[in-house]
């Protein structure tokens, strides 16, 4: 993967840089091209040439930076996957002219597709700096999100509390666990004073962003059916009514989706890291109960006590463990209990009204509209690990939804 960025840093800057290797089942390099190296070709056509040249029409694995479009919008690495049989395709980024999902990407229509990690992607986004600075997918056009980065509200915060941790630290050592080591190394005090010095710069930088939200940010403000959208994934996944079940809603936020959804539900748990979306939710219903506690940890609840567990667009959220949390979500439900999470799939590009779809890469502006559905999967790979059955995805216009049951 590195390689390749090698590759596309001798591309001109005039243009995209991409960079791509051909790479043998015994990790021998095959051949390599990258954009404009022969004058009036594309990377595709200067692979495809060396592939004739060298007699041979198979790969173990192919490594593209950008899964670029070719003029009349068809991707190039969907030609080169009819000429040349490849077992593994990793791809680092779409192209920054990609802003919807078309039929013949190859990243979306086949199963062995494996991304770039974050530090490579950021590396890639730097090479092509200005291009995809002027592209639609960044979220510079949402004040909401380009002003409001959980990154830098917990580097602040830290740094309030003697803590002098960069936005690049934060970044780098995204999570809980990771964090409070950092702290540890660098001012050499035990393990549990940093946890909660992170736990509260958490609490504080999600209570910050989320704990007086407003929907006019929000993607679902362009998806008027997003409850029918929920309600229709839980009718697939229980026959019961939701007013008739025992509900535990984990990450509830300000509480605009709970009260959307769980108005008229009498057993209902809600869970939030941050105090203030849980005071919202005590004025919006009076009659439920509320817990401060995060995902990873819900010691404070009993087991097997739950029929609903849902946590929407809290499983993608900067910092979060899945692992932890998909376990304790199989610890408090009762068997044969139901699990709903939703993946967020897109920003508000609010001056046009309409949605940019994808997730945030880490560290960045930019929207990559793949990684809804890679952490989907991703999140779904926990769950079957910690013992979930029947796990389905139900992508929708603003989210991807999961469900799933315990044995």
């Amino acid at each position: 993967m590195k390689y390749t960025i090698g590759v596309a840093q001798r591309a001109s800057q005039s243009g995209l840089r991409v960079g791509v290797a051909l790479v043998s089942e015994s990790d021998e390099l095959i051949c390599s091209a990258f954009e404009g190296e022969v004058c009036g070709a594309s990377w595709y056509r200067t692979l495809r040439r060396r592939m004739e040249e060298l007699g041979t029409s198979t790969a173990h694995s192919v490594f593209l930076t950008i899964n670029t479009l070719s003029t009349d919008q068809s991707f190039e690495l969907a030609e080169l996957l009819k000429d040349i049989r490849i077992d593994q395709i990793y791809i680092g980024l779409p192209a920054p002219a990609l802003t919807s999902y078309l039929d013949d990407d190859p990243v979306t229509a086949q199963g062995r597709v494996h991304r770039f990690p974050d530090d490579l992607q950021r590396e890639i986004l730097e090479q092509n700096r200005e291009l995809y600075a002027a592209s639609e997918q960044n979220i510079e056009c949402n004040p909401h999100y380009s002003t409001h980065r959980i990154s830098e509200t917990i580097s602040t915060r830290l740094q309030s509390r003697g803590f002098a941790l960069s936005r690049s630290d934060v970044n780098s050592n995204r999570g809980r666990a990771a964090l409070a080591s950092l702290i540890c190394q660098r001012y050499g005090i035990e393990y549990k004073a940093a946890d909660l010095v992170v736990n509260d710069a958490l609490s504080e930088a999600f209570d910050a962003k989320y704990g007086t939200y407003d929907y006019a940010v929000d993607a679902r403000a362009a998806n008027l059916r997003w409850t029918d959208d929920f309600k229709s994934v839980y009718g697939k996944s229980s026959p019961r009514s939701l007013s008739a079940v025992n509900i535990l809603n984990v990450g509830v936020g300000a509480g605009y989706e709970a009260a959307a959804l769980f108005s008229d539900c009498p057993q209902i748990t809600f869970v939030d890291i941050a105090e203030r979306g849980l005071a919202n939710i005590d004025k919006r219903i009076p009659s439920s109960r509320t817990v401060i506690a995060s995902a990873e940890d819900l010691s404070v609840l009993p087991e097997n006590n739950f029929d609903l567990y849902v946590s929407l667009r809290t499983y993608n959220s900067s910092f979060f463990d899945t692992s932890a949390a998909a376990s304790e979500a199989h610890r408090v439900l009762k068997p044969g209990g139901v699990i709903i999470v939703s993946v967020a799939n897109g920003f508000l590009y609010t001056q046009r009204g309409c949605v940019v779809p994808g997730l945030i890469i880490p560290g960045t502006d930019f929207v990559d509209i793949y990684r809804g559905m890679d952490t989907a999967n991703l999140i779904g790979t926990e769950l079957d690990r910690f013992g979930f059955k029947n796990i389905r995805m139900f992508p929708t216009s603003t989210e991807i939804y999961l469900s799933a049951v315990t044995s």
